[in-house]
Formats: C-alpha cells, sequence, structure tokens
C-alpha cells in the first residue's frame, strides 16, 4: 500500500482542483475540464508507451489525432447519396488503384533483383499510377464538391454508431504508423522525431485540403454523441421531475408559481448540460480504466521488461537475440492506435471536427510537456501528466485575471497597462505551463511520478 501512496496523493490533489472549480466556477465548467483532462491522459498514455517503453520520440501525435478525428466523420455521419452519385464509385475506384500501385511495387521488389530497371520500372509504376489517378479522381471531386457545398458538399460516412468509430479511429492511427514505421524506425531519434512531425503536417495538410473526404477547412458539425442531447432531457418528463425532486428544498421556498416554473426551468437546463457531460465522462472513465489495466499488465510482464531492455540498451538487447525494429514497430502501432482513440474520443465529445485546428503546440508538444511532467514510463504519472497540464492550459486565463485584478486593484479601469494585461490574459497559459514544467524538472526531474520497477 506504501507504494501507492504518492499516486493517490497526487491523485486526490488533482480531484480536489477539479471540485473547487465546480465550487467557485460552476460543476459544468468542472465536468469539461475532467472530460478532457481524461481525453488528454490517453494521449499521454499513447505517448508513454513509444517513449517511456521503448525510448522512440514520436512529434506525430498531431497527425495521429487528426485521424482518429476523421474517423468519427466517416464512420458516424450519415451518407450523402447525391455525392456518391456525383463521384463516389469513381474515387473508390481510385484507393483500389492506389492499393494496387503498393502491390505492385511489392512484388517487382520481391522477385526482381536490384538494378536499374527494376529502379525504373518502381517509377514507372509510380508515375503512372499517379497520373491515373489524376484522370480519374479531378472530374469526380470537382462533382463531389458541387453538391451543397454549404451544408455537404463531401461523400458522408456510413452512418453507423459513434462509439465504432473510436475503434476506427484507433485502426487508422495504427495503420499509418505501420507505414511511418516501416520507413523511418531505422533512423536515429531526432531524425525520426522530424520524420514524424513532417508526416503529421502532411496528414493533417490532406485532410483540410481534400474538402470531398470531411469538407476540409468548413468543418463537419451536428456529428453523433453516443449520449442524449441536452435539448431531448429538458423536455423529457422523467428528467424534469427528477430534477424538481433534487431540488425540492429550493423550489419550495418560492410562493409564486410562475416564479417557480422560471426556476425550475433554469434548473432543468442547468442539469441537463451537467447530465450529459456525466455521462460522457463514464464512457471516457471506462476507457482509461481499460486502458490503464492493459497497460499496467504490459509494462510488468516479459514483454514490458524486454521493451525496457532494448530502451535502455539496444546493443545489449540484440546480442541477445532481440529483433529491435520489430519490436519497436510493434510498440510505435500500439501507442499510435492509443492516440487514434483519443482523437475520436475528442472529436465525439466536441460534437465537431475542425480540421485547421490540429496544430503541433496543441496536439504534440502539450502532449509531451504532460508526460514528461508526469513521469516517462509510469502510466500513473503519464495520466497524471494529462490532468495537471490540461488543466493548467484550461485554468491559467481564469487564475491570470484575478491576479491582474488583485494586483491592480489601486489602477482606473482606464489604465492602459491594466487593459493591456487583462487583454493578455489567454496568453498567461504557455507562461503557466512553462513555469510548472520548470519548476518539476528541477526538483522532480524524472516526473512528478517518476519510472518505478516492481520485481515480479
Amino acid at each position: 500500500m506504501k507504494k501507492y501512496l504518492n499516486v493517490i496523493a497526487a491523485y486526490s490533489i488533482m480531484l480536489l482542483l477539479i471540485i473547487l472549480v465546480g465550487i467557485f466556477q460552476s460543476w459544468t465548467i468542472a465536468l469539461t475540464i475532467f472530460n478532457y483532462c481524461m481525453i488528454s491522459a490517453v494521449m499521454t498514455m499513447g505517448a508513454n508507451i513509444q517513449w517511456g517503453y521503448a525510448g522512440l520520440i514520436n512529434f506525430g501525435i498531431m497527425g495521429y489525432t487528426a485521424l482518429g478525428g476523421l474517423a468519427v466523420v466517416l464512420v458516424s455521419v450519415a451518407p450523402v447519396p447525391e455525392a456518391w452519385e456525383a463521384g463516389g464509385l469513381s474515387m473508390m475506384f481510385c484507393i483500389l488503384v492506389i492499393a494496387g500501385i503498393v502491390f505492385s511495387i511489392r512484388y517487382v521488389l520481391k522477385k526482381i533483383k536490384k538494378s536499374k530497371q527494376r529502379n525504373y520500372l518502381v517509377a514507372a509504376i509510380i508515375i503512372g499510377g499517379l497520373i491515373l489517378i489524376r484522370i480519374i479522381s479531378g472530374p469526380a471531386i470537382e462533382s463531389i464538391e458541387a453538391v451543397e457545398p454549404a451544408k455537404t458538399g463531401f461523400l458522408g460516412g456510413l452512418g453507423m454508431p459513434v462509439l465504432f468509430s473510436w475503434i476506427v479511429g484507433g485502426l487508422f492511427a495504427g495503420g499509418l504508423a505501420y507505414i511511418v514505421g516501416k520507413i523511418a524506425l531505422g533512423l536515429r531519434a531526432d531524425y525520426l522525431a522530424i520524420a514524424t512531425l513532417l508526416i503529421a503536417e502532411i496528414v493533417v495538410s490532406v485532410i483540410k485540403h481534400e474538402d470531398w473526404l470531411a469538407r476540409g477547412v468548413k468543418n463537419v458539425i451536428g456529428l453523433k454523441r453516443p449520449v442524449p442531447y441536452e435539448v431531448d432531457l429538458q423536455g423529457t418528463p422523467w428528467f424534469i421531475n427528477l430534477v424538481e425532486k433534487f431540488n425540492s428544498g429550493k423550489l419550495n421556498l418560492i410562493n409564486s408559481v410562475t416564479e417557480k416554473q422560471d426556476v425550475l426551468k433554469q434548473l432543468v437546463i442547468d442539469a441537463s448540460s451537467v447530465y450529459v457531460k456525466l455521462c460522457m465522462a463514464g464512457l471516457f472513465l471506462s476507457v482509461v480504466i481499460v486502458l490503464l489495466i492493459i497497460t499496467q499488465k504490459a509494462l510488468y510482464s516479459p514483454w514490458g521488461r524486454k521493451m525496457r531492455a532494448i530502451r535502455d540498451n539496444e546493443e545489449a538487447a540484440s546480442a541477445m537475440g532481440k529483433n529491435i525494429v520489430k519490436e519497436h514497430l510493434l510498440i510505435f502501432i500500439l501507442g499510435s492506435a492509443v492516440v487514434g482513440i483519443a482523437g475520436a474520443m475528442m472529436v465525439t465529445n466536441d460534437g465537431l471536427f475542425t480540421p485547421g485546428s490540429y496544430r503541433p503546440m496543441r496536439y504534440t508538444f502539450v502532449i509531451w510537456v504532460m508526460v514528461i511532467v508526469g513521469g516517462t514510463g509510469n502510466n500513473f504519472g503519464a495520466i497524471l501528466g494529462g490532468f495537471f497540464v490540461w488543466f493548467l492550459w484550461v485554468q491559467a486565463a481564469p487564475i491570470a485575471l484575478f491576479l491582474i485584478n488583485l494586483f491592480t486593484a489601486h489602477l482606473p479601469e482606464t489604465n492602459a497597462l491594466k487593459i493591456h494585461l487583462i487583454e493578455s490574459a489567454p496568453y498567461f497559459r504557455f507562461l503557466m505551463i512553462g513555469i510548472g514544467l520548470l519548476v518539476v524538472m528541477r526538483y522532480r526531474p524524472q516526473g512528478i511520478l517518476p519510472e518505478k520497477i516492481i520485481k515480479q
């Protein structure tokens, strides 16, 4: 029990901070923070699998997050029949052509010995395939994007339950990781980091500019939810009765029937938002718990010990007969798949897909800060880092605004310095995260909850 005291204490402090937000701000804000903390925790678990287990530096987290979000659109959105009639079959044929190019290249590389002729043949397959794709896809894309561009302008999805997209998001991210890993895992650590970042930028750029796929920067709104909508709850008798019963003491103090109805209406509106966020919190918490159980078992299994041995000394592990590249590829795929799941969870929580919002600062480097602050190689530390850094990211502006008003209370409201500081409050998040990172690195260089090898 003693070995978990630090974990219990750290998580208790985080829970207390979220409760204080609920008391002093609102429970809607507190639950919103809690939900995003759990999504961030899933992302950090994916990054920790790669870095903490195997020492792989992946700066392409943004790309895998975007693929997870794309999965929500492709799975849950209803198909657009007019767009499919306009050019859907042509785009499917293009996908088959791409698959044909890949298999043709693999066949040539396998059957023909290394030579100039083989290189020319591979180049001819690629160039010919790209020309064919361009000829077919050009008119098809124009036709698809011309179908009610203000509302659709894309093929849509499969119209399936949105929870299924979380699995598909993991598969999308894992598939990309397989391709990237096959190409880049032989590179040096710093080269691998640069390569993954560039590939992530390419993925996001494709999603942003290919409107036929997911409307590009025009965004996809009104995505399905796995939980009830607030508006539906507000008109449901059982929910209204539940809110009335829960707030009976407060309502009984009001004598006016009209005033009581108005107060009850507002209570129902507030409660519906809290209820929906609680439902989402239950789903997210389930994912975090399942992943934590799996990753903990994996970490302290023979496989986990093997991965840490490879991480600490690749030469020694290779001398013992371990296939370093194969093991790195596996861990790269697993970590990326977890990040893809997180990306799907985030879009589901938001109810919209905005490709333009995927930036390295938010979806790569902040995630790495979370892992570093929490503690690499420790699943509990990775989750805690996700909670701690995201809490600072969200609450930095309110905290900064409070401090600014406190220290400038003696200044008039028209004072230029005071106005400038108040307008700059949103940017204090970078300062606070930077200070937090420096403090942790100074006094806890291995993170708040550092890696601790438990002998089995």
